[in-house]
């Protein structure tokens, strides 16, 4: 986690001339008026925010990432913020109690007691797991903190060690927390079954025909469930080992491990007094919470709450859109604004891999008069609902289980006019399309963040309030510029729908036109090539052109390379063969790469960045023999720049004859696969990363992709080959291999995320053919492994249910494809070397086979060359220049 600086407070002195607040509370609803604040202006303000816990806010709205993969971030926001000099992010404070009377809060930490002065006071104390009252609760866990998480991570691990078999666990509690739980566990391989007092799963949000669809769905998952009965009683061993959960029904649930997860209760235990009642002039609700006004405004002067612990309409929720819309609030009101809170957005939709659930509105139809339609299929596990008003024209809520894609469009339409009649919108009844929904300007698209409709038009047509003046046209940006999908994400497939949309009206182009010559996007063509087993541009073309262009025969510098690629993707054939050579870019027709003064590079493989002696002695014989410049590049290899074209096979013979390959430095391919030295010499290394880097870089070389592909393999957790950074990123651990993907350099760097842990080896292999190969098939021209798999409906998710859980059913597929690119496999320069008429490719000049291009010419600097500018070419007395037609041998040939 993020450390940002706790040291800025400002003197007592300096502080006079602040208006001081004080947050109470680190987690999510802090975070987000900390930011609501510094939008709008810290000048003559403090803030100081007081959290408990040892970490900056984060995402819980995630914790199930963090039980699968203990080193997930979950930091919120910009760690920059935590850095202004206005304000100060305490942790590990525990506040003992608050004065109003003094507004004062005062904090307990190691003993010492500290009093924080302040002239504003924000509750965000949010909440606490309900634990039961039954005998043996001690020995339950809960579900609410990062270190809940990892504590249950490791508890896990060590039964499983201890007992030597699959850990049986218990989650009591079948709403939304207790699912994603029970989910959670089953990844780290244990056995879990739910315990739901209620009848049937998330009886809170769902009716119990959506209920019983959850219930086959979750059953599908090897997830099993109890209904309808409470538990008595936890019992235990002589020596406290949980052994299972007594029913009510005298049934007892078998169990190791019991996990706690039916609620939340709100901490307003600084508004109470020693008696439990309410305190300092604060109201309470019946079932607790600091009681606020549509401004967030406590009964206590100054005093604020937002979040889980405000009351509002009797009712406390822990909801991520609410608290976001109370902490805009205060922040408004203490610039002197007049923002309320407009009531709760109750909708749910379940984080769950695999499993589509969403709730929201008026789902269970209570409103008078209200109209349900419905479609259910059990046997399919699909459930979805639409509840309407009397007349079925306005859109009153709905439930929707096993097929969620109406949610998307249908919540921003909620207490609105239907643009058609509720059964068109049923998707799984197959009536077709869904009818197109124009969302009104004031529509909640986002109600994480509140964003409506009319503020993503704005983002997109100019409005000027981010990135300058110009409109905003990707998804990326559009989430930067507003926050909208920043959060939960369900909102995403719509955000970019009417973005889109947006652009159109305006005039922009959004085609998924891959150019002038065909209407169809690179994983479209990709599809229609190998479907139809297409074997050359004119095929292609002839076949899926735009009809002039088609009949024309022409193509252009986008579509060219692409069909090139798409080709050497699926056939493995020679790249510059059958007449694929004019399709390639330069580089990839010199099989090399070009630099800025018409000179090329040369780059060997070096698997994993392992090399002999004997090969460096002859990378370093080559590189005086040519007079070559020589560099070690970023991904553990040895660049020799300076080449002329008709020299490449030439150096490449020599390279080639001494066991080399070509490295595909020039290529849309995999380049390198950087690795530590491993736990074979390293004595922090636990796995072996050097054998394994190389026999992956063995494996995927000369893989073409719609963009260049990097891997690292670390040999512990100490990441010395940074895979995290790369589009493929392998760590070890003593268990096995983690496995992250996503991860880029470049302009817009990204971290790789986790997409599966502890793997052996087999499976780690098994996985990365997946995920490459899908990513060749689906990506973009020229679009990284990041970008992809942002832009994917469902980002990571979708990419684990379709690599590590098989949910299209093509992983056999995506592995046999990926068997026959290394059954095919050929280095392109030994091919080269190996055919006189490839080789006359490689000459200057087409009728001169030994003629050379002077105008290639180099400066003698750091004892090695590099390329002479414009100006040295032409002065007299400038620099000695290297003529490249002269022949260069060793070290004396650079003052010669």
């Amino acid at each position: 986690m993020t450390q940002p600086n706790a040291q800025n407070t400002p003197s007592p002195q300096a502080a006079n001339a602040f208006r001081r607040i004080v947050v109470v509370g680190g987690g999510p609803a802090a975070h987000r008026f900390a930011e609501a604040m510094h939008a709008r202006g810290l000048s003559g303000w403090h803030l100081t925010v007081l959290t408990e816990e040892a970490h900056a806010p984060y995402d819980r709205v995630a914790l199930s990432q963090a039980l699968t993969a203990v080193d997930t971030d979950l930091t919120l926001g910009d760690p920059a913020l935590w850095e202004h000099p206005a304000v100060t992010l305490v942790r590990g404070a525990e506040v003992a109690a608050i004065d109003p009377e003094t507004q004062t809060v005062k904090t307990m930490a190691g003993g010492v007691l500290t009093h924080y002065p302040y002239d504003e006071l924000v509750l965000a104390t949010g909440s606490d797991a309900t634990r039961l009252s039954i005998p043996g609760a001690e020995h339950t866990h809960v579900y609410r903190t990062l270190e809940d998480v990892w504590t249950l991570n490791q508890q896990l691990a060590l039964l499983g060690a201890k007992l030597g078999r699959t850990v049986n666990t218990a989650v009591i509690g079948g709403g939304l927390l207790g699912l994603e739980a029970a989910a959670g566990l089953i990844k780290l391989g244990a056995a879990s079954v739910v315990i739901n007092g209620g009848k049937w799963l998330m009886n809170a949000q769902l009716d119990e025909g959506a209920g019983q669809a959850l219930g086959r769905l979750v059953a599908a998952k090897g997830m099993n469930t109890t209904a309808g009965v409470y538990p008595e009683a936890i019992q235990t061993d002589d020596g406290g080992q949980v052994t299972g959960v007594l029913m009510a029904d005298d049934s007892v649930v078998p169990a190791d491990l019991v996990v706690v997860a039916v609620g939340v209760r709100p901490r307003d235990e600084l508004a109470r007094g020693d008696d439990g009642t309410a305190h300092h002039g604060f109201e309470l609700g019946p079932r607790g919470g600091v009681v606020i006004s549509d401004g967030c405004k406590t009964t206590v002067p100054r005093v604020w709450a937002i979040g889980e612990v405000a009351n509002f309409g009797g009712m406390c929720l822990g909801l991520v859109a609410p608290a976001n819309t109370m902490a805009e609030i205060v922040a408004d009101r203490l610039h002197g604004g007049d923002a309320t809170f407009p009531g709760f957005d109750t909708a749910t939709k379940l984080k769950l891999s695999g499993v589509d659930v969403a709730s929201f509105g008026d789902a269970f139809a209570r409103s008078e008069g209200s109209l349900e339609v419905v479609y259910a299929d059990p046997a399919r596990g699909v459930y979805q609902k639409i509840v309407t008003s009397s007349d079925a024209k306005i859109l009153l809520g709905g439930i929707f289980v096993g097929d969620a894609s109406p949610y998307t469009s249908l919540r921003p339409l909620l207490g609105r006019e239907l643009p058609a009649e509720p059964g068109a919108f049923l998707s799984a009844a197959g009536g077709g399309d869904a009818p197109v929904v124009e969302l009104p300007d004031d529509a909640i698209l986002c109600s994480c963040n509140n964003v409506t409709a009319g503020g993503i038009r704005d983002a997109v047509n100019g409005c000027g309030t981010c990135q300058g003046q110009d409109p905003v046209q990707d998804l990326p940006g559009l989430k930067a510029c507003t926050r909208a999908g920043t959060q939960c994400g369900s909102c995403v497939p719509l955000l970019k729908k009417l973005m889109e949309g947006e652009l159109a009206k305006s005039g922009i182009a959004v085609s998924k036109a891959l150019c002038e010559h065909f209407a169809m996007s690179r994983p479209e063509l990709f599809e229609a090539v190998r479907a139809l087993e297409l074997k050359s541009f004119p095929e292609i073309l002839a076949r899926f052109g735009i009809d002039e262009t088609a009949q024309a025969g022409r193509g252009c510098d986008i579509c060219k390379p692409t069909v090139a690629n798409i080709l050497a993707s699926q056939h493995g054939e020679y790249v510059l063969d059958a007449g694929r050579g004019t399709l390639q870019d330069t580089n990839d027709r010199a099989l090399a790469n070009m630099q800025k003064d018409g000179s090329y590079s040369v780059v060997p493989r070096i698997p994993g960045g392992e090399i002999t002696p004997d090969k460096l002695a002859v990378i370093a014989k080559v590189a005086q023999d040519f007079g070559l410049y020589t560099k070690i590049t970023g991904g553990q290899r040895i660049d020799l720049f300076g080449a002329r074209l008709e020299q490449l096979p030439q150096i490449w013979k020599i390279l080639i004859d001494a066991g080399m390959e070509s490295g595909q430095a020039y290529g849309k391919s995999l380049r390198t696969v950087k690795s530590c030295v491993g736990s074979t010499w390293c004595r922090f290394g636990v796995q072996d990363s050097v054998a394994m880097a190389i026999e992956l870089e063995l494996r995927y070389r000369g893989l073409r992709s719609p963009h260049k592909i990097k891997l690292g393999v670390s040999g512990c957790a100490r990441e010395c080959a940074e895979a995290r950074g790369k589009d493929v990123g392998i760590i070890a651990t003593a268990d096995g291999w983690n496995l992250y993907v996503g991860g880029n350099g470049g302009a817009t760097p990204a971290h790789a995320q986790l997409l599966a842990k502890d793997l052996d080896g087999d499976t780690l292999v098994r996985y990365i053919d997946r995920y490459l190969m899908y990513y060749i098939r689906t990506a973009d021209r020229l679009q990284r492994t990041a970008r992809w798999q942002e832009e994917l409906p469902g980002g990571l998710a979708h990419v684990v249910d379709v690599v590590v859980n098989d949910s299209l059913g093509i992983a056999a597929d995506l592995e046999a494809a990926m068997a026959a690119h290394v059954d095919n496999y050929q280095d392109e320069w030994a091919a080269t070397l190996a055919d006189p008429e490839r080789l006359r490719r490689f000459r200057s000049f087409v009728n001169a086979p030994e003629s050379l291009d002077e105008s290639i010419v180099f400066v003698p600097e750091r004892g090695q060359i590099r390329p002479a500018t414009e100006l040295e070419k032409t002065q007299e007395n400038g620099p000695v220049l290297i003529a490249t037609h002269i022949p260069v041998r060793g070290a004396d040939a650079l003052t010669n």
